[in-house]
């Protein structure tokens, strides 16, 4: 394993994850004219905590397997 390509695909990952879930707020409060309320919803808490984490392991996983290619 890739210390440094798993390094730099978590990072990228996470930002992603991060990037969609803001992209996924403002497009229900502009647009949609509703805000998210992760308060009273746990299921949307816990989304809104596993998407970045998900993302960021898969991005890990791949920037290992293809730094180990290059």
């Amino acid at each position: 394993m890739n210390f440094p390509g798993a390094l730099i695909g978590f990072v990228v990952g996470g930002a992603a994850g991060f990037l969609l879930t803001e992209t996924v707020g403002a497009f229900f409060a502009f647009v949609l004219d509703r805000a998210l309320d992760v308060d009273g919803a746990p299921v949307l808490l816990a989304a809104f905590i596993a998407v970045p984490v998900l993302s960021a392991l898969l991005g890990a996983a791949a920037g290992a397997r293809l730094k180990n290619r290059g």
